[in-house]
């Protein structure tokens, strides 16, 4: 038995629970060589980006500061989300309190001060679950349904 397609208000709703609830999503980056790099972090979503946070001298890290593009999925396959994302580096020392408090909350863990956090601004999002939602998974990048 086939599952009926997502509507997209629905793909868009189910995605905005996903990131509020999930608590670790794939980051993926590329080095300036175009060496691939992919590994799982924590984040938090603020309802306009995601927030994740890594040493300064990890590959990811390091690959954000020279080409500030992301790749983000979350979600298991067969319900994934997958999010192009700009990327700012904002050192620990620098992140509003109540900020570092709600990631630290979220994730699990408290960042060091040596570390950096990695704000991810969504430029495109795709959702789905079954072929059926691939024609339909491109998503509005703000995640608002349509009207």
């Amino acid at each position: 038995m086939t599952v009926p397609a997502r509507s997209t208000a629905q793909r868009v709703a189910d995605t905005l629970h996903r990131l509020e609830h999930d608590v670790d999503a794939w980051v993926a980056t590329a080095s300036p060589d175009g060496e691939p790099c992919m590994v799982p972090l924590s984040f938090l979503w603020d309802g306009a980006t995601l927030l994740f946070s890594t040493a300064p001298g990890n590959p990811t890290a390091r690959n954000l500061a020279v080409n500030g593009r992301a790749r983000v999925g979350v979600g298991p396959t067969r319900d994934v989300v997958l999010i192009e994302c700009a990327v700012e580096t904002v050192p620990a020392a620098e992140m509003a309190p109540e900020v570092a408090d709600a990631f630290a909350v979220k994730a699990g863990f408290r960042p060091g001060p040596r570390y950096v956090y990695l704000r991810m601004t969504p430029l495109w999002v795709q959702a789905w679950r079954e072929v059926n939602e691939l024609a339909e998974r491109d998503l509005p990048a703000g995640l608002t349904p349509p009207t």
